[in-house]
């Protein structure tokens, strides 16, 4: 378990700092959230430290406009607050029952933002037609990132699930993009390690969205891939995870079509 730091003092428990992310600690045995000092006044958190990598990747600027989507239990939430000072940021979730975590965690932090329940592929049902600067899409997934916690995920998933799943995150990053403004970032991640889920879906989605480029993620951890970057479960000792950063290309002169005067 990785411990995000908020505070000079780290808690006074056996733990040992993170490979890769330096507000992290990896505690030696397993507590209860209650058990961390600090933990209730919002000075730490609790996730793991391939997580963290999504609030630096994603790379929101103070004063942005930022949607979290697929926003439950909030974790990402708040990271991505600490990480920028007064973003506008909305947290979407088609789970309202499961939007009151995030209300808890951000309430916790003492940090706010604008929830919204609804299903982040149907944006007319939520959305109040202002493009975002960032959006962060921890889509839906088989979860095999995590099987060394929840081993039951290799006897709960069927081989099925995947291309439904598959299917399912192509359409949230297609109804996704056009709420994205030009030159703005759109990180996809899953908790997942099965190639369906993550760079077969970035490859498609380039191929199908003319104003999407990829920026290559160039880190110390984990292994590129042919779209995104692969974390592996147990590296570091964090789970596994992937992210993919998408940008929408603003068009040039050439590309805009002037319309004749009626």
């Amino acid at each position: 378990t990785a411990v995000a730091v908020h505070t000079p003092h780290p808690p006074p428990l056996a733990s040992r700092e993170s490979s890769y992310v330096e507000t992290a600690l990896t505690l030696s045995t397993a507590v209860e959230p209650a058990a961390l000092p600090g933990f209730s006044e919002g000075w730490v958190s609790i996730q793991d430290a391939a997580a963290q990598f999504a609030a630096p990747l994603l790379d929101a600027q103070p004063g942005m406009r930022v949607l979290d989507a697929c926003a439950a239990p909030g974790g990402k939430t708040g990271h991505l607050l600490e990480y920028a000072a007064h973003l506008d940021l909305t947290a979407l979730d088609q789970n309202a029952a499961r939007l009151e975590q995030v209300a808890d965690n951000l309430h916790r932090l003492q940090f706010k933002a604008r929830l919204a329940a609804g299903d982040a592929r149907q944006p007319a049902d939520w959305w109040d037609g202002v493009l975002y600067d960032r959006i962060l899409l921890d889509a839906p997934c088989s979860a095999t990132g995590v099987i060394r916690r929840h081993p039951d995920i290799k006897l709960l998933r069927r081989d099925s699930d995947i291309a439904v799943l598959a299917n399912q995150q192509q359409t949230l990053l297609a109804s996704l993009w056009p709420l994205l403004r030009p030159a703005g970032r759109l990180l996809y991640a899953t908790c997942s390690v099965i190639r369906q889920e993550n760079e077969q879906v970035v490859e498609r989605f380039l191929a199908d969205q003319p104003d999407a480029e990829e920026q290559p993620i160039i880190a110390p951890w984990g292994h590129p891939q042919s779209h995104g970057r692969q974390i592996l479960p147990g590296e570091a000792g964090m789970d596994g995870f992937y992210y993919a950063v998408l940008i929408k290309r603003q068009a040039s002169v050439r590309e805009v079509v002037c319309q004749p005067d009626s």
